[in-house]
């Protein structure tokens, strides 16, 4: 084939991505903003800047390289080089990704058990997208709206109602933990509160789509916790789905607490079991709120990322705060303001978290102290 004959050739040809191919939404990443993109079966994944992205999501089968060319320059006012069109396509086709290359081999299966006595995890189930569909099937009608509306509300009224009265709280904690009776079942209630949270992280995420690819136990001894891998987490559509899937697991902690809210509302207020299940509350409430503190690797940190369409928001914000102490003035020149502002904005958060973390912590162990 000559040469006039093989530029012919890749004018013509309208690539098309394969089936499956998921594409990310814009993330910021340091001073980059970048789309990840994933193959469907061997899940391997790799980010692209914003050009790249544009012309990958136009590679449906219907254009060639003159339209994607028009629309690139309609958009970026640049002319999309030949050079990069046939380089961008290699990399493509070489990772599998457009339509008729080759399947990639598929992903080596995991070991069931990973690490020690002292620090592992344990797959506990075959097949964990399966497992949570069978989850999801029989409570798919719990989460209508009109269902989950009145729940919300109710989860909210019962926080309201316990933090009216902060001076008894500490009094409920410290009578629950010096009656191991109820202590203890309380404790084991707490861990399968946990366990149930992990798979509402999984079945939130079945409802919108996603794949749930691992769950487990993981220890560091002598702590045992489940764990649920969402794996297309990252890939969900719209800001909603990655929220609702991230907060699931507090939500669901917190509804569990509503069997205990009632039983202690419609107790005598003389009756010394009130004041055990305030206590009970209290400390279930904490231990939920808690997971939506935005600092890694809580959930809540996973939803203000999503919220704020950020990648590594706090390895970013260290990388970023590095460069500024050092006097890397071209380096932070590099960074656009929406970045600089979020940066400096989350190290703020996140030193006024642990300061108050650091304060109620001191708090509390004055007030035993003087008890």
């Amino acid at each position: 084939m000559s040469d006039a004959e093989r530029a012919a050739a890749v004018r013509a040809y309208r690539p098309a991505l394969r089936h499956g191919v998921l594409i990310g939404p814009p993330l910021l990443r340091g001073p980059r903003t970048v789309h990840l993109i994933k193959h469907p079966v061997s899940g391997a994944a790799f980010e692209v800047g914003p050009k790249e992205y544009f012309v990958i999501s136009r590679l449906d089968g219907t254009r060639n390289l003159d339209d994607v060319v028009a629309d690139y320059a309609s958009r970026f006012r640049l002319r999309l080089p030949e050079e990069q069109w046939t380089r961008l396509l290699g990399l493509l086709g070489t990772r599998g990704l457009l339509a008729g290359s080759p399947d990639p081999a598929p992903p080596k299966a995991l070991p069931a058990r990973t690490g020690t006595f002292w620090k592992g995890s344990r797959r506990v189930v075959a097949d964990a997208h399966q497992t949570t569909g069978r989850l999801h099937r029989p409570l798919r009608p719990l989460l209508n709206p009109w269902v989950q509306l009145p729940l919300a509300a109710c989860v909210l009224l019962m926080i309201g109602v316990l933090i009216a009265r902060p001076a008894v709280l500490l009094d409920a904690t410290l009578d629950l933990l010096s009656r191991p009776a109820a202590l203890i079942p309380f404790a084991v209630f707490l861990w399968f509160s946990i366990c149930l949270h992990e798979l509402a992280h999984g079945v939130a995420a079945r409802h919108y789509g996603g794949m749930v690819s691992e769950i487990g136990l993981r220890w560091r001894f002598p702590a045992v916790m489940m764990y649920c891998t969402v794996d297309n987490y990252l890939f969900l559509p719209g800001l909603r789905a990655k929220l609702v899937v991230a907060g699931a697991g507090a939500y669901v902690n917190l509804l569990l607490l509503l069997p205990f809210a009632l039983w202690r509302a419609v107790l005598d207020p003389a009756d010394p079991a009130r004041t055990v299940l305030t206590g009970m509350l209290f400390v279930g409430i904490v231990q939920a709120v808690s997971n939506l503190v935005p600092l890694p690797p809580l959930d809540g940190y996973r939803m203000v990322c999503h919220a704020l369409g950020a990648a590594n928001l706090a390895p970013e914000t260290r990388t970023y705060l590095a460069l500024r102490r050092s006097g890397g003035r071209n380096a932070v020149a590099a960074y656009p303001p929406r970045a600089r502002r979020l940066y400096t904005a989350y190290a703020v958060l996140s030193a006024a978290l642990l300061l108050l973390a650091v304060a109620g912590t001191c708090t509390a162990v004055v007030l035993l102290l003087l008890r």
